[in-house]
């Protein structure tokens, strides 16, 4: 058979630009039916609404960690790939939400501070508990022994927390949990250049509490998911947030996301293409207005100072195929 270059070529274009879509997306819950916490909370029908549209349309729900190692180790992700998360080990989670994900056969990973477990509380789940759980598709991940702010704490205090933390899931749930790739819950999401850098060197992954999808380009210290509760739970919401692809970001100016006296502040992102329908958002939902520096560059400054403790840029695209681009970004306002 003749070898024709231009065909050859084409394929190549084709097959890398698929690779380069290879992404997931992984949501992130707290509470199930206590509706005394709506800001964390997630009704129990809007859950089993959730995971029946995961079933019915053919979704991968994956551990985080197999995502993360797939991202690692550059290996293409099936289409439709997404992982379910748990924060905080609460109670409610162990008597609403866990049976109705052990109905459907779904793998989740579950974020565990150990301290409140051991201290027994009656508004968390037990050690045993989780053993259970680990006979039905669950993994379990470091959120850090006392659940502090950590950017409050000093370097050694840091590194306690998860070194400590790590140490009681291994004693309580075995030796191999939350290894190869080992995976650090920032507690409230909160993380800087510090805490980035100290998991860097103890071979940990970030994992935030930031929106957006996950790719080959994310950064490994700052994976992001989308955060489920009540107000933002809606089927319409859901379907949105599973049809969302990385931002093509070639890079970001950003010194830090501490903001301090720069407040506003100003995110400079650098893209790989001109993304003419570009949209900026705060954290309220209110439109940011940005401008562009170049064909790919562009500014974004809210017009009014963001309120404590936290806030985000939000920016989203439509893409060709029906989806969106999609990217956050976590401003920590002292």
């Amino acid at each position: 058979m003749k070898f024709n270059k231009s065909i050859f070529i084409s394929l190549m274009l084709y097959t890398s630009t698929l690779f380069a879509d290879s992404s997931a997306v992984a949501f992130m819950y707290h509470r199930f039916d206590e509706t005394k916490y709506p800001s964390t909370n997630i009704k129990i029908e809007q859950f089993r609404d959730q995971l029946e549209y995961l079933k019915t349309n053919d979704y991968n729900v994956w551990h985080l960690s197999k995502i993360i190692s797939y991202i690692k180790e550059k290996k293409e992700l099936p289409p439709k790939t997404v992982a379910l998360t748990i924060d905080d080990a609460y109670i409610s989670f162990y008597e609403n939400g866990y049976p109705l994900l052990k109905e459907f056969g779904f793998a989740f990973s579950l974020m565990v501070s150990t301290n409140p477990i051991d201290a027994k509380s009656k508004n968390y789940m037990s050690w045993s508990q989780m053993r259970e759980m680990q006979e039905y598709k669950a993994e379990f991940v470091n959120h850090s022994v006392m659940h502090h702010y950590l950017i409050e704490k000093d370097k050694k205090e840091i590194t306690d927390e998860i070194l400590k933390a790590q140490k009681r899931l291994h004693e309580e749930l075995g030796d191999g949990v939350n290894e190869n790739p080992r995976l650090f819950s920032y507690p409230f999401g909160e993380h800087d250049k510090k805490i980035e850098s100290i998991l860097e060197n103890l071979n940990f992954i970030g994992i935030t509490q930031t929106s957006g999808a996950i790719g080959f380009d994310t950064d490994l210290r700052k994976i992001p998911r989308f955060p489920m509760a009540e107000a933002y739970a809606s089927m319409e919401s859901f379907i949105t947030k599973l049809n969302t692809i990385p931002m093509p970001i070639l890079s970001i100016l950003e010194k830090n996301n501490i903001v301090k006296n720069n407040n506003p502040p100003k995110l400079t992102i650098t893209l790989k293409e001109r993304l003419p329908n570009i949209q900026c958002f705060m954290s309220s939902g209110k439109k940011i207005n940005h401008t562009w520096i170049s064909q790919t560059v562009l500014e974004v400054i809210a017009d009014e100072r963001l309120k404590e403790p936290r806030d985000k840029y939000t920016c989203t695209a439509p893409t060709k195929n029906n989806k969106w681009y999609w990217y956050s970004h976590l401003w920590i306002i002292e």
